[in-house]
């Protein structure tokens, strides 16, 4: 079965944005689409399992996030798409979600994909961080860097993740000190900064993503 921008029956789909209803998520759908990716913006279960390819955007408070997802059983649809090995993408929140717990949100489980936590940023700078900032890959990650050169991004985030295996450490940023800029477990990729926001930079990144991970 495939499916249509609204996740009808139609025309193949090859990235599912998944839809819980909180946050700007329609920038990230349409950046995906401009990079030539048959992208929807869905909380269908079934077009998101059978998709190629599934990003799981964000932007707001980590606890409301966390239960908007989980009342429409995208929890466990997450769950299914990252065991099955497909590609998957975190942005933002998305990325913060994707770790055990937050401190923006005491009480409230993440999905635990990531073994870590989010903690605030320091409170030596200001929060958010909402500039660009140079992007430093510290892994061999195609997708990340053009070339073996970092890349400007950009940020607008008060939290952090802070992963338990620092060998899931893709990539920081300086401020306040070197902060995680993007994870990478396996199929999993997880990124702080909006690609979807950040000019030609962030559109090619994404496009790197799709062509690496064999999605277009």
């Amino acid at each position: 079965m495939s499916y249509d921008d609204d996740g009808r029956p139609g025309q193949f789909v090859t990235v599912a944005v998944i839809d819980y209803g909180i946050g700007n998520l329609h920038s990230a759908h349409k950046a995906l689409r401009l990079m030539g990716a048959n992208a929807v913006l869905t909380d269908t279960h079934e077009v998101i399992k059978n998709a190629s390819a599934v990003v799981l955007p964000g932007v707001g408070n980590f606890g409301a996030c966390m239960t908007a997802l989980r009342d429409r059983g995208l929890d466990d649809v997450v769950h299914h798409v990252v065991a099955s090995g497909r590609p998957f993408l975190g942005i933002c929140v998305g990325m913060q979600m994707l770790f055990e717990s937050s401190e923006e949100a005491p009480g409230i489980d993440g999905l635990g994909l990531m073994k870590g936590s989010v903690a605030y940023l320091s409170s030596d700078v200001r929060r958010p961080q909402m500039q660009w900032n140079e992007v430093v890959v510290t892994q061999d990650d195609a997708v990340l860097s053009r070339n073996g050169e970092s890349q400007w991004m950009y940020f607008v985030h008060s939290l952090v993740a802070q992963p338990t295996h620092e060998e899931h450490i893709a990539a920081t940023v300086s401020y306040g000190g070197d902060v995680t800029a993007a994870c990478r477990r396996d199929n999993v990729l997880a990124v702080q900064f909006h690609p979807e926001k950040s000019g030609r930079t962030g559109l090619e990144m994404l496009g790197r993503w799709l062509s690496i991970e064999g999605v277009v």
